[in-house]
């Protein structure tokens, strides 16, 4: 009898394994054909509105690490498959059925997500087409650019109407984002923003023309991007971004040791080249 039900239990698992895996992804990576060096990690999970699921948290996680080793990369666009959506943060419905445990696992693991994504160290640029609330909007806060689109009317931090705070880094990166005071209004009203609000706030960097998709005016930004030397970007993302944990002269020794370890780069010696031919570089990361 145990080995009957052993044996039922392997073949329930593979079965699982199997049905799992030919689901569709709810989050992949995928370079952008017609762009060189430009890659999309894009939420597929239209029914939900690319709300958070542990699958997609998953699923996120796992291109995130595949992302931070992949030197084609020159900057990387996080969007929605869909047209109209970003993310709307946690699964409320999912949520409903987990345990303490499962949340609390849930947010540790989301909280590593996004500090993933602050990480990498090509620039990322979060193309808001739709509504980014709650994690979907501290998901963009990690990115070092947000494009939203014009007609976007949702982006906001609605925990506290829920009986909660923003638990996955919302506090902290809002603050760094927009000062204190605005960081304060934008949680304790839970406000919604438009597009062009979220713009005059600083919550955003870019708003797209009436035309075109938040996705499209964050192409033509990556595309801006990756005309620069690839480790002259890594190199001046890294050092931009630990200047706010520096005193200046702290700064400056990091801004000058990375500085140095580009001067020998066959990049640095191309772009020499390229100005004495006056023609534009090509650049190969090297």
């Amino acid at each position: 009898m145990f080995y009957v039900g052993r044996a039922m239990t392997m073949r329930l698992s593979r079965q699982s394994r199997r049905l799992f895996s030919t689901q569709a992804p709810e989050a992949f990576l995928e370079p952008l054909q017609s762009h060189l060096g430009i890659s999309c990690l894009s939420f597929n999970r239209p029914q939900a509105k690319n709300a958070i699921s542990m699958k997609l948290l998953h699923e996120f996680r796992e291109c995130l690490e595949t992302a931070k080793y992949d030197k084609s990369i020159r900057a990387l666009i996080i969007r929605s498959t869909t047209m109209g959506s970003f993310c709307a943060g946690a699964d409320l419905a999912e949520r409903r059925t987990m345990s303490q445990v499962q949340v609390a696992k849930f947010l540790s693991d989301l909280r590593a997500a996004f500090g993933q994504l602050e990480a990498l160290p090509m620039p990322t640029i979060a193309a808001i087409d739709g509504p980014a609330l709650g994690g979907g909007l501290e998901l963009s806060f990690a990115c070092d650019l947000r494009v939203a689109g014009y007609g976007v009317t949702k982006i906001g931090l609605p925990e506290t109407r829920l009986g909660i705070i923003p638990g996955a880094g919302g506090t902290q990166r809002a603050v760094r984002l927009l000062g204190t005071p605005k960081a304060k209004v934008l949680i304790f009203t839970a406000r919604m923003l438009t597009a062009q609000e979220a713009l005059e706030w600083g919550v955003v960097d870019y708003v797209s023309s009436p035309s075109t998709s938040a996705f499209e005016r964050a192409v033509e930004l990556a595309q801006e991007i990756t005309k620069s030397a690839p480790l002259a970007l890594r190199a001046a993302k890294q050092a931009i971004s630990r200047a706010a944990d520096l005193s200046l002269e702290s700064g400056l020794d990091l801004e000058r040791a990375a500085y140095e370890v580009l001067l020998p780069t066959k990049d640095r010696l191309e772009a020499l080249e390229a100005f004495k031919e006056k023609r534009q570089p090509v650049f190969k990361g090297e």
